[in-house]
């Protein structure tokens, strides 16, 4: 296989201890050398921007006005550790030390371009203080914005990452995430899209990062401030490379972690350098690879710090925040290290008074440097997308709400780019604005996903009652995406265990909106039922069905879908353990219908949902006409609504099902019982012909460890009733019962041991690794 770190978040969290390393790296280029960028063609726009040749020096930027001298701020990169500049900032302004320029590297360059734009430290403040790892790294944009078909995916147990499928072999994403979500703060922080001459900005600004293939520096003097950032700070490995012109670039700490050499070049006099460093690791704590490799990135980060530190004068000023062992990849508490730099700056307050401006001039300055124009809501007057091989430009684009005419808005373009990356189709997305004569465009940089358009995906699910009862699942997906210029997929699911299955369907969308669809299939199972009288087993099915179907339908967006079709095929039911009169039919049955499914999703998860809601009705209308045996119709409809306050969740769900007119057969009736589907009980011991059921689940979020995305306790409240029941003597008028739980949010999925309790007496005990409902 190619390539490196899967993608998700939880695939970025068994990495999370080398990447605080990789996030403050340095590396062995010499500080004081750097390269330059020069203005870019025009097709650069969208891209990372305007790289130069190596080993150009940057130019000077324009002198300040007065004798005083020119002082330049210098930041580091540092990961999650950065957050101390803010405090270091706080503390400038207070002693009115003006900065006449920034050099920032990775984390360094975030905090030193917004600060370069105008942004207030007060302001940086609260905006940090609403970020944390699953905001800005999470791998896919909030599940709301996804289109219907990608949401489904969550409903079967895949966990492992898109495995691409070529004629090369398999190959994995560049990765672990792609900085889509955290593109989306960087251009907060930017402030304004656009083109820009970083000489032009309120304080004169460079940011560097590294070319990946040739291992050299790139200092920035212009470009897309956003993508700019994003390029310093994408970390190999953990972040997606930046693209421009063929050219990867990646994190600028890998060759100048703390950029004096290139705060010289843009004339300064007096530089203040806040390194934030990384400590070794103690000797109990190197007892992995990954705690070998995090040591031996520090040790090299180290001794590139320390070239820097040499390069040092006199007059320059050092700040060095305390932060101990705070991890750079702790974005859930970037707040905490702020007080930090501010101690940090105030123990040199004597070296830095000297610097200080008398209060007038100071505050003059800085009215001048925090003069932010209004956001240019301008139109553009057409929308280009990068060359795109497979993807049809015109199904990209009727997924954006932006349209040439209308008044530009940022939060609409960045939603337009978290729905584009939400087609499961790219690999990265962002966006610039093009200035030309006489016209604005906006050009969206979509990549195409390098190890596409096949994937492999696995997954696995296991249940046991404790009681003898233990199921497995072990389960695949195959999919083949952009057969045609309309979109067509043709996906393959594969199961083994409890349950065996086979599902191919071709899905063919009509126009390049997608929002009519035509959809063959072909479905083989084979699949136990249990029959119960009481809590004892007295019967086996072995059910063997074959079905081809084809559907038409509509798809509502990210919101949902309706399906109309037909299907046929056969139904083979026989009894393997149990006696005679509970046999369920007379052998291989044929099996005909007109089929419905109406299925709206706009829950934020669903393992553990915290906002949102899901619905679906389903409708089988067994016909004789269309050569089944029996005729009859089964109708079911269930839905869940979810709500949070802080790390309290309640979620409400219900489902119902009934036969219209003639009685269900007994290879077709409703199946209900176990955990979160009437606790207490068996998994499936509840057989019969119709179902009503409610239930209320509540579970607090405990703790977010490296490995989980959380750890959850709850308990739930149900009750039901099953109707006409197959055996009689099971338990039938309203069924109350409960469960209390612990759950994990694994990176195997959803983990989950239960206790459930029935109001009749009846208990059991679960574990469930997938979804148990």
């Amino acid at each position: 296989m190619k390539a490196a770190t899967p993608h998700g978040l939880r695939i970025l969290r068994l990495a999370a201890l080398a990447l605080a390393a990789c996030l403050a790296v340095g590396a062995r280029a010499a500080p004081d050398v750097a390269t330059a960028s020069t203005a870019s063609s025009a097709s650069s726009a969208a891209d990372v921007p305007a790289p130069a040749a190596t080993g150009t020096p940057a130019a000077p930027a324009a002198p300040v006005r007065g004798t005083r001298p020119r002082i330049c701020l210098v930041l580091s990169g540092g990961g999650a550790r950065g957050a101390a500049h803010i405090g270091v900032l706080k503390v400038l302004e207070e002693l009115r030390v003006p900065v006449d320029c920034i050099a920032g590297t990775s984390m360094g360059s975030l905090v030193g371009g917004a600060y370069a734009t105008g942004m207030s430290p007060a302001e940086m403040e609260r905006l940090v203080g609403g970020l944390s790892t699953e905001k800005l790294f999470k791998e896919r944009p909030p599940r709301q914005d996804l289109t219907i078909r990608r949401k489904q995916d969550d409903f079967t147990n895949l966990f492992t990452p898109e495995i691409g499928v070529q004629a090369s072999g398999l190959l994995l994403p560049k990765g672990a995430v792609s900085g889509v979500q955290l593109e989306t703060v960087l251009r907060q922080l930017a402030r304004t899209p656009g083109y820009r001459d970083f000489d032009k900005l309120p304080i004169p600004y460079r940011a560097v990062a590294t070319d990946l293939v040739s291992g050299t520096p790139v200092v920035f003097n212009s470009g897309e401030l956003a993508n700019v950032m994003r390029a310093s700070m994408s970390v190999p490995g953990a972040v997606a490379p930046a693209e421009y012109q063929g050219r990867l670039l990646v994190d600028g700490g890998l060759t100048d972690n703390l950029p004096v050499g290139v705060a010289r070049a843009m004339g300064a006099d007096v530089i203040i350098a806040v390194n934030l460093g990384t400590p070794l690791m103690k000797r109990e704590e190197l007892t992995s690879v990954i705690g070998v490799t995090g040591q031996m990135l520090n040790i090299l980060t180290e001794q590139n710090v320390r070239a820097s530190l040499t390069s040092l004068a006199p007059a320059d000023v050092l700040i060095e925040p305390a932060l101990g062992d705070f991890s750079a990849t702790d974005f859930d508490h970037l707040t905490a290290t702020i007080p930090i730099g501010e101690a940090a700056a105030r123990k040199v307050a004597e070296r830095l008074a000297p610097l200080a401006l008398p209060p007038a001039q100071y505050a003059q300055l800085r009215a001048v440097q925090q003069a932010v124009p209004p956001p240019d809501t301008r139109p553009v007057d057409a929308i280009e997308l990068a060359p795109l091989h497979r993807v049809n430009p015109e199904v990209a684009t009727a997924v954006m709400e932006t349209k040439p005419g209308e008044p530009l808005d940022q939060a609409t373009l960045d939603q337009d780019m978290r729905r584009l990356f939400g087609t499961g189709d790219f690999e990265h997305v962002n966006y610039g604005i093009l200035e030309e004569p006489g016209k604005r465009i906006l050009v969206v940089n979509a990549v195409e996903k390098s190890y596409g358009p096949d994937y492999l995906r696995f997954g696995l699910g296991l249940s046991s009652d404790f009681r003898g009862d233990a199921f497995f699942n072990l389960v695949g997906s195959y999919r083949r995406t952009w057969l045609n210029s309309l979109g067509a997929e043709w996906r393959t699911d594969a199961q083994v265990g409890q349950t065996t299955s086979l599902m191919s369907e071709f899905y063919q969308p009509l126009n390049t909106r997608q929002y009519f669809f035509i959809a063959p299939r072909i479905e083989l199972e084979r699949r136990p039922v249990n029959v119960f009288q009481g809590s004892t087993r007295l019967a086996t099915y072995d059910l063997r069905r074959f079905d081809v179907a084809l559907d038409v339908g509509s798809q509502f967006t990210k919101y949902g879908e309706l399906r109309l079709g037909v299907q046929t095929g056969t139904l083979d039911a026989t009894l393997s353990t149990g006696p005679e009169a509970l046999s369920p039919g007379p052998g291989r049955i044929k099996r005909g219908a007109i089929t419905g499914r109406l299925f709206v999703d706009q829950l934020d998860s669903v393992d553990f949902p915290r906002f949102g809601y899901s619905a679906s009705v389903r409708v089988y209308a067994s016909q004789p006409g269309l050569g089944a045996d029996d005729s009859y119709v089964k109708a079911q409809a269930e839905g869940t609504y979810a709500h949070s306050w802080g790390n309290h969740t309640v979620s409400l769900g219900f489902k119902a099902g009934s036969n219209v007119g003639n009685p269900l057969p007994r290879y077709d009736l409703f199946q209900w019982g176990g955990f979160l589907q009437q606790s207490g009980y068996a998994t499936g011991q509840l057989l019969g012909g119709n179902l009503q059921f409610a239930r209320l689940v509540y579970y607090n979020k405990l703790a977010r460890q490296t490995l989980l995305q959380g750890i959850y306790a709850g308990f739930s409240l149900e009750a039901g009733r099953m109707g006409a029941p197959l055996v009689p003597g099971s338990p039938t008028g309203l069924l109350k019962s409960g469960s209390l739980f612990l759950a994990l949010d694994s990176p195997l999925g959803p983990l989950y041991l239960a206790y459930g309790r029935a109001a009749a007496g009846t208990y059991s005990f679960y574990l469930y690794l997938g979804k148990p409902f």
